[in-house]
Formats: C-alpha cells, sequence, structure tokens
C-alpha cells in the first residue's frame, strides 16, 4: 500500500513535510493536479493532490481549498510556493486546522516528474499488493477480507444476494439488503460493489469501503476471483434434524435455479428432492421468506414461489409445503411465499387437484346454473356465493347484494332448483362451494 510517508522516501522528490506529521499513514490512491480555488466536485478519496497555489491570492483563500479535500478524503496536499516565495502561512493553517499532510515540492522540481514517479509507485505498489493477495489463496474468506482490507486501506465485505455479510472487516454502514437492492438497479451508493466470480444461482457480492483508484479496483477484482474460489472449494455439511420439521417447497418459474437458491437460502437445510423448477428442503427453523424479495432481481426466474410447511413429520410437512406452493402459484406477485398454515382447508385440497379436475367439477356441479345466467343474462353464480359467503344467512346476504331478504330468498330457492340441491343444507352448501372455489383457481 502506498502511503503519504511512501512518498516522501522517493528518491529524487526531496518533499517536505510542513503540517500533519502525524498523518503520513494515510494511503494514496491516485494524483490530481490542480489550480482551482475550489475543486471539491473533482476529488476523491485517497488523492494526493499537487498545486502550484496559483489560486492564493490573499489570506483566507486557503480556507475553501483545504476544506473541499478535508470534506472529499484528500490524502494530502503537495503544493509548490514559487510564485509567492514560499508556501504561505494562510495554507499551512488551514492544513493544520482540517488535518490535511502538507508536503512542501522543491521550486525546481517538476509536477510532471512527481507525477510520473507518484504512478509508477502505485503501479508497483499494486502488483505487490496483488501478489500478497494471491499468497492467501488457501486462505478462509475472513483472512482474504483482512488482507485486501490491510492494502486497499479501506474496510471490505463479503455479502450474499439474500442480503446477508457472509464477512467483513467492519460494521457495515448500511443494510445489507440495500448493498444487494442497489446493486441489482445498478443504483450509484457509497460503496463499491464488484460481484464474485462463479456459477452460482444466489451471488456473492465484494463491497468496499468508497470510490477506488484503477488499482484499488484490480486489487478488488483480485479478491472476488479469490473469493468465488473459496466459495466453490467449501463443502457443505448437512445439520442433523428433529422429528418435526418444516419443509420448504421453493419453485423458480422459468429457471432451474430452486435447488441453488435453497442451498444457499437455508445453508442449514437438507434438500430432499427436485424436479424441474422446483425443489423442496427440511430446515430445523422457520426460513425466513422476506429474503427471497432481496434476491429475486438478481435471479433469470420470471417469479419466485415458496410454500412452507407447519412443523412437522417429515413425510407430511413435504405434502402440506407441494401444496402450499401450488397454492402460491395461483397468487399475483413476483415473489410469493405461502405458509400452509395460512391456507385455508379446502384452498390447500383444492391446490393437489388438477386443472381439468376442477374445470370438471365446477361444470358438474354449476353447469345447470352457468347456462341459465348466460340465457337469461342473469348473475346466480354470483348470489350463491356471496349467500354461501355469509354462512347461509339470508339477512346478511341480502344486506351484502343490496336487494330485499324475500328477493334474495327467492333467488336461492330459484338456484337450488336448477341445481338440484338444497342450498340450506351444510352438504350441498359445502359441494357448491368447493365447485365455486374449483372454477376460480381453474381459471373458470
Amino acid at each position: 500500500m502506498t502511503t503519504v510517508k511512501t512518498l516522501l522516501g522517493l528518491p529524487g522528490l526531496r518533499l517536505r513535510p510542513r503540517a500533519g506529521t502525524d498523518l503520513l499513514d494515510r494511503p494514496v490512491t491516485r494524483i490530481y493536479v490542480t489550480e482551482l480555488p475550489d475543486p471539491g466536485r473533482y476529488l476523491s478519496a485517497g488523492e494526493l493532490v499537487l498545486s502550484g497555489l496559483l489560486w492564493w491570492r490573499a489570506p483566507g483563500d486557503a480556507e475553501p481549498f483545504v476544506a473541499a479535500l478535508a470534506r472529499s478524503g484528500a490524502a494530502a496536499l503537495a503544493a509548490s510556493g514559487a510564485d509567492s516565495g514560499g508556501i504561505p502561512d494562510d495554507v499551512v493553517d488551514a492544513c493544520v486546522r482540517h488535518r490535511i499532510p502538507l508536503l512542501e515540492v522543491p521550486t525546481d522540481l517538476s509536477f510532471s516528474v512527481i507525477t510520473e514517479q507518484v504512478v509508477l509507485a502505485l503501479a508497483a505498489a499494486s502488483d505487490s499488493a496483488r501478489k500478497r493477495l494471491q499468497a492467501a489463496a488457501e486462505a478462509p474468506v475472513e483472512t482474504l477480507l483482512e488482507r485486501a482490507s490491510a492494502e486497499l486501506g479501506l474496510p471490505c465485505w463479503v455479502l450474499s444476494g439474500l442480503g446477508r455479510v457472509i464477512a467483513g472487516t467492519a460494521p457495515l454502514p448500511l443494510p445489507a439488503e440495500d448493498v444487494v437492492r442497489r446493486y441489482a438497479a445498478r443504483e450509484p451508493g457509497p460503496l463499491t460493489v464488484v460481484p464474485v466470480e462463479g456459477r452460482h444461482a444466489v451471488p456473492w457480492l465484494v463491497a468496499a469501503g468508497g470510490p477506488l483508484s484503477t488499482g484499488q479496483a484490480e486489487l478488488t477484482e483480485e479478491l472476488a476471483g479469490l473469493v468465488g474460489v473459496t466459495r466453490a472449494r467449501a463443502s457443505r455439511i448437512e445439520a442433523p434434524l428433529p422429528d418435526d420439521v418444516w419443509v420448504v417447497a421453493l419453485r423458480t418459474e422459468g429457471s432451474n435455479e430452486s435447488r441453488d437458491v435453497l442451498s444457499e437460502w437455508l445453508p442449514d437445510a437438507v434438500v430432499l428432492e427436485s424436479a424441474g423448477d422446483t425443489a423442496f428442503a427440511a430446515t430445523a427453523g422457520r426460513p425466513p421468506t422476506a429474503e427471497l424479495s432481496i434476491v429475486e432481481p438478481l435471479l433469470r426466474a420470471t417469479r419466485i414461489l415458496c410454500g412452507v410447511s407447519d412443523p412437522g413429520p417429515r413425510d407430511e410437512a413435504t405434502e402440506s409445503a407441494r401444496y402450499a406452493v401450488s397454492v402460491a402459484a395461483r397468487r399475483p406477485g413476483r415473489v410469493v411465499a405461502v405458509p400452509a398454515g395460512e391456507v385455508d382447508v379446502h384452498e390447500l385440497l383444492l391446490a393437489g387437484a388438477p386443472d381439468g379436475l376442477r374445470a370438471a367439477l365446477r361444470r358438474r356441479v354449476l353447469g345447470p346454473l352457468l347456462a341459465y345466467d348466460a340465457e337469461q343474462h342473469t348473475d346466480l353464480v354470483h348470489t350463491v356465493r356471496v349467500f354461501l359467503e355469509c354462512s347461509g344467512s339470508p339477512t346478511r346476504a341480502a344486506k351484502a347484494l343490496h336487494v330485499h331478504v324475500n328477493t334474495l330468498r327467492y333467488r336461492i330457492g330459484r338456484a337450488g332448483e336448477l341445481l338440484g340441491a338444497d342450498l340450506t343444507e351444510f352438504t350441498d352448501q359445502l359441494d357448491v362451494y368447493l365447485a365455486l372455489r374449483a372454477g376460480e383457481q381453474a381459471g373458470g
């Protein structure tokens, strides 16, 4: 890593510290030459700012210039005071006040010479840093991050596309899911994010704490490659499960990513089976389904559907999850998670029936009523539906339909005649209601 102190040791530059001698360990990432009185909009963190002080005319001029350096996180100011008989005290005082190391450039030294030597030093340091990082290629992710952070002079993290911190060298300055969402949407943010190499449905990301120079960017890419190798090398160890488990059915419509997503999302789960775009896994704890919305933009799948069983024996829980994901498939949304415990019993039972069977059930039970509505331009099917959802109460149904209760009773009686059913009897009500719901799920 190149620091301000490194530059003081470069042969031929003869730089002399005038302020901030306790700050010489600051990393230098690039060099920038300017004579603007306020260069703030053009500065980046870690820069050595080189200036001939042509902008300085009188005491007070140094304040906006040096303050801009401090706000940007500049590493140091290297200045030549040839036109003013030396560096003005105003500049020295401002650097002390804003804690910016100040290096005096000899009056006979060309800025082009300084730029060339600094660039060469940065390039050499970058090459050495990559070699030192590569030497830790077999190390765990945590060790790789520590090495890279020391070379970059910045904190580093590895994040999962599910919005989790895999490892880091400091507390993350914003929620991990926000970093992932910004990356997926290609939105700028306070961190530089690089994808980890490897063929995984759920990517990992390397994040560095700030804008990067060319050398830092190259080192971060190297880190991402090494983390990818480490991830691919890691073996999956499945923990033993209790007798009662949650089973998750995950479907990635339009892709075969479901198994990979399950393995990353539920690392302690046991993957039970997978077929096409659907995979099943058993886990000892309730799965955090909210994470699926974070990773969705990073997948090829058009939709993510998830069914979660109640805890129970594995075989029973698997069937429960299978039906729950079928229910999820019939609900709108790009990410739909359905816990089996929130699914009505009739909906869960109907979810296991093929579309053709549900359509046939609708025609067999409701056929005469559907035909009557079509011929007479009535809507007795809707009347029956509201009546049954009002628990067979004529008063409540009439109020919901905004009709007189006697009108409601007449319509229900007429519907019962057409259906050959007594709509005041529970078993007939159940058959008709299931046929109504089956028609909805079959698209009828």
